[in-house]
């Protein structure tokens, strides 16, 4: 009876803190998976009990999942036109949305055997037979290397040789394997394998490239969600998102 009465006072106090314990599932830009993956403990050891758990895809490709009703309770862009979707089409609480870090891109090339490039005019070379682009309908880095090639006028010139990437990671490996002898990505993609791909120049001539943040309107765990989109603007989540090269929103 002793003992039994002890299990049960054991599990009396536990209920109260199972029942309290909560778990968000946050869908990132790709280019966020690692620096994310870095913040996940963090953010749970703020929030004792509770779990965050991360679905990362192109940005287009997120906001298409939960237009479908995917259970996401944050969500976070790569770009703002992205994020604007979602708030003209109410699946975004717009009063949450938040920026919380910058980007560059970049144009990158193999770091074994690449064709030595230089410059955005070497693209269109013998040298150069595959570029590695993001699709521009659901990936912001191909509507950001769309912006930089159409104001240089090569977009046109160049599309010949486009590879049709998933996201930007996809991106990233076509070029770090030579399977494309160029392509562009985001600063901070290109620094995860420095080893592997060299950066040629760092581009202009596109909308800034900033990261909205906002709580999913039909998240049942909005208080917890609102309190991850916080601490993104931590010192403790800055300090991370600037070692991976983010910059300041």
């Amino acid at each position: 009876m002793r003992r039994f009465h002890v299990l049960s006072l054991v599990v009396a106090m536990a209920l109260p803190f199972a029942a309290c314990a909560e778990q968000i599932t946050v869908s990132a830009a790709a280019s966020l998976t690692d620096a994310f993956k870095e913040l996940a403990p963090k953010f749970e050891a703020s929030k004792p009990g509770n779990t965050v758990r991360f679905n990362f895809a192109a940005s287009g490709t997120l906001l298409q999942q939960i237009s479908q009703g995917a259970p996401v309770d944050v969500f976070a862009s790569a770009d703002q036109d992205t994020m604007n979707r979602g708030v003209d089409q109410k699946l975004i609480d717009a009063a949450t949305r938040r920026n919380f870090a910058s980007n560059s891109v970049v144009l990158i090339e193999p770091a074994k055997d690449g064709p030595g490039l230089k410059a955005l005019q070497d693209l269109t070379g013998a040298a150069v037979r595959k570029i590695a682009v993001g699709k521009t309908a659901t990936v912001p880095v191909g509507r950001y290397t769309k912006e930089v090639l159409d104001s240089a006028s090569l977009w046109s010139v160049l599309e010949p040789k486009f590879v049709q990437a998933d996201s930007v990671r996809q991106v990233l490996d076509y070029v770090s394997r030579g399977e494309a002898e160029a392509g562009f990505v985001y600063r901070t993609d290109a620094a995860i394998m420095g080893d592997k791909v060299r950066v040629v120049l760092t581009t202009s001539g596109h909308s800034p490239v900033t990261y909205p943040v906002a709580v999913v309107a039909d998240s049942r765990q909005k208080a917890l969600a609102q309190d991850f989109i916080a601490f993104l603007s931590s010192a403790e989540a800055q300090q991370v998102m600037t070692r991976y090269g983010f910059g300041k929103p």
